[in-house]
């Protein structure tokens, strides 16, 4: 609670934006030039191309990779090896947090910042437990945004404090990893038999994993129960 606190993104005035524009650009380890290198990943075009010219106009932040899909965020990193990424949690081929856990593996002197739209308190978790250093919904103003990614790169800890106090009264996701599988695979309408095939299981034991699951999420049916746990985030 503490570190959101104090460390969640505010509303500056000019002034003090360039006092933090400046210290960024002195403390900013591994910031080409003075300019800090940011990665942004994020798949609806107009959001990224938004996103990248905003933050171009910043004196000190420099975007130098563009990717729309998750499976590229990795290889792209380690090409260009930024000293941000920005990353988007829903993408297609992979999720923002499984890339982030391996950047923390991969490539530790690049800090994560996760900017999505989804304020799930089972995200936030998810995010800080794969190693990201910030989390932001994107309703705020891009001039936020560029604050939050000094902060990041001088190793401060940025998170919505509205999000962190619901992460914290939510609790941790009561579904264990095998019962998240067996969602996943469930979410496309997949029979029994086929989520069993898909994950070399039993199907008495796919069974035996979605009633569980259902009732963690008090739903009545594996659909509803797939609804509820992406809407916590747990997915």
């Amino acid at each position: 609670m503490t570190d959101a606190e104090e460390s969640g993104p505010r509303t500056t005035s000019p002034g003090t934006a360039r006092a933090e524009r400046d210290e960024g650009a002195a403390q900013g380890d591994g910031a080409a030039a003075g300019r800090i290198r940011v990665l942004l990943a994020e798949d609806q075009g107009m959001m990224r191309g938004a996103l990248a010219l905003l933050l171009g106009l910043e004196d000190d932040i420099e975007v130098v990779a563009q990717v729309a899909a998750g499976d590229r965020i990795v290889a792209e990193a380690l090409a260009v090896r930024p000293d941000i990424a920005l990353l988007d949690i829903e993408l297609p081929g992979r999720s923002g947090l499984d890339a982030a856990a391996e950047l923390r593996e991969r490539l530790p002197s690049c800090r994560v910042l996760i900017l999505t739209t989804f304020g799930r308190p089972g995200y936030l978790r998810r995010a800080m437990e794969a190693g990201a250093a910030g989390f932001l919904v994107k309703d705020g103003p891009v001039e936020e945004l560029a604050v939050a990614i000094r902060k990041v790169l001088r190793g401060e800890r940025v998170i919505d404090p509205a999000l962190a106090a619901a992460a914290l009264s939510a609790g941790p996701s009561p579904l264990t990893a095998r019962e998240q599988d067996v969602l996943n695979a469930a979410a496309d309408g997949a029979t029994v038999a086929d989520i069993a095939t898909r994950l070399f299981l039993s199907e008495s034991t796919v069974r035996n994993y979605l009633s569980s699951a259902i009732g963690k999420t008090s739903t009545r049916n594996r659909m509803e129960a797939v609804r509820a746990a992406r809407q916590n985030g747990w997915l």
